[in-house]
C-alpha cells in the first residue's frame, strides 16, 4: 500500500470528537475573531512553553513580520539568519526593508553555526533570527550568549519546534521573542492558518498586540504606526486548545519513528539526523542526505514504490532567483551542499509501524538495485 507522506486525514479523525465539540462550541459562540477562545488558547500556549506573554497572530509569517517590526527592524538595516529553511525570514526580513544577511549552518545539525554567526555580526546588525529546523534546538545557548555581546536581539523561528525543550527550557524563551506557526503539518497545527509569538517582555508583547490590529491602543485609535491586521480565528484557537493537550504524546510518537529509521537504515550510505539529547528534537521531519547524484534518483524509486517524501528545502534563500543578484559573493558550503542532499522520509504521529517498516524496505531496496 501506498505511504503517504502526510495524512492531515488521520490526524484529524485521531481526534475528532473532541475537535467537533470545539468547532460546535465556537459556532455556537456566536465570536468568531479573538475573543475568549484566543485569550484561553493564548494562556494555555504561553504556560505550556513557559513563557510569561503569548500574543497570537494569522499564521506563522506575521509572527516573523511583526516581532522584528516590533524591534525596530526597517530599512537600511540588517538580520543575520540562515540561507536553508524555506526563506519565511527573508521574506519577512525584506517586507520591513531591511536585508537579509547569512551565515552558515552547522554540518552535522544543518541549524545556525554559532562561529559563522559571530562572523557575519555588523555595526548594521539589528536583529538575528536562529531556525530551530526540522524540529532541532539549534545551538541556542552559544547563540544567545552571542547575541547578548552583542547587544542585538535574537528571535527564535520555532515554527518547526512545538514542544522542543533544551535543559528543561523551551524554544522561544531564550531570546527576546519566538515565533511559531500553526500551518496544518506543523507538530502543533490548526484546521487553516494561524501563527503566535511567545516572550517574557510585557513592552515587546504590548507592541506586537498593537501591530496585529492596525496599530491601535484601543479601538480606532491608531497610536502605533506599521499595524496590520493579522488575527487568529476564535475557530482556530479552539482547534488549537484540543490539539494542545495531544502534543506531548504525539511529539514522543515522531520520536519513536526516528529511533525506527535510525535503527532501519543506519548501515546504509546515508547520513542520518545526529543524535540529540532527549527532547532536543521533535522530528518536525525526518530528514536524511544523500549522496547529491543519488537525491533525485533515490526519491523517484521511492515514488515508484509508493513511499512520499519531498525536499526541505532545494533553493538556498541567497540562490533563490528574486534576490540572487544580491548575493553574487556570498558563499555558504554547507547550505549548498545539503539544499542537493537532503530529503524528507515520511514522518507523522499517525505512521502505522508497518509503514515505517515498508519506508525502511523500500529504501533499504533502492540502494540493492
Amino acid at each position: 500500500m501506498p505511504v503517504p507522506f502526510n495524512d492531515l486525514q488521520r490526524h484529524y479523525t485521531s481526534m475528532e470528537s473532541e475537535l467537533n465539540a470545539a468547532v460546535q462550541r465556537v459556532l455556537i459562540g456566536g465570536w468568531y475573531v479573538l475573543g475568549p477562545e484566543v485569550a484561553a488558547f493564548e494562556q494555555a500556549w504561553a504556560e505550556w512553553c513557559g513563557a510569561q506573554q503569548c500574543v497570537s497572530l494569522a499564521n506563522g509569517t506575521d509572527a516573523l513580520v511583526l516581532s522584528l517590526r516590533a524591534l525596530g527592524v526597517g530599512p537600511g538595516d540588517e538580520v543575520v539568519t540562515v540561507a536553508n529553511a524555506g526563506g519565511y525570514t527573508s521574506c519577512a526580513t525584506r517586507l520591513l526593508g531591511a536585508t537579509p544577511r547569512y551565515a552558515d549552518v552547522d554540518a552535522a545539525t544543518l541549524t545556525l553555526d554559532p562561529q559563522q554567526l559571530a562572523a557575519q555580526i555588523t555595526p548594521r546588525t539589528k536583529a538575528i533570527v536562529v531556525v530551530h529546523l526540522y524540529g532541532r534546538v539549534a545551538a541556542i545557548e552559544q547563540i544567545a550568549a552571542l547575541a547578548a555581546e552583542h547587544n542585538v536581539p535574537l528571535v527564535e523561528d520555532c515554527a518547526q519546534a512545538h514542544g522542543a525543550r533544551w535543559n528543561g527550557q523551551h524554544v522561544g524563551t531564550f531570546g527576546a521573542i519566538g515565533c511559531f506557526s500553526f500551518y496544518p503539518t506543523k507538530n502543533l497545527g490548526a484546521l487553516g492558518d494561524g501563527g503566535a509569538v511567545i516572550t517574557n517582555s510585557a513592552e515587546l508583547a504590548e507592541r506586537v498586540r498593537q501591530l496585529r490590529t492596525y496599530g491601535w491602543s484601543h479601538k480606532y485609535a491608531i497610536t502605533l504606526s506599521g499595524g496590520s491586521n493579522s488575527r487568529l480565528d476564535a475557530l482556530q484557537a479552539a482547534i488549537l486548545q484540543v490539539k494542545l493537550a495531544h502534543l506531548q504524546r504525539q511529539n514522543e510518537r515522531r520520536q519513536m519513528i526516528a529511533e525506527r529509521y535510525a535503527a532501519g537504515l543506519g548501515d546504509l550510505p546515508l547520513q542520518l539526523p545526529a543524535p540529540a539529547p532527549a527532547g532536543a528534537h521533535v522530528h518536525h521531519l525526518y530528514v536524511v542526505r544523500v549522496a547529491v547524484e543519488r537525491r533525485d534518483a533515490l526519491q523517484a524509486v521511492l515514488r515508484e514504490q509508493g513511499v512520499g517524501t519531498d525536499v526541505h528545502y532545494p533553493i538556498p534563500d541567497h540562490r533563490q532567483p528574486a534576490w540572487a543578484a544580491d548575493y553574487r559573493d556570498v558563499q555558504l558550503p554547507v547550505t549548498e551542499a545539503a539544499a542537493q542532499q537532503v530529503l524528507s522520509l515520511p514522518c507523522y504521529p499517525e505512521l502505522h509501524d508497518a509503514e515505517i517498516d515498508s519506508v525502511i524496505a523500500a529504501v533499504r531496496r533502492c540502494y540493492t538495485i
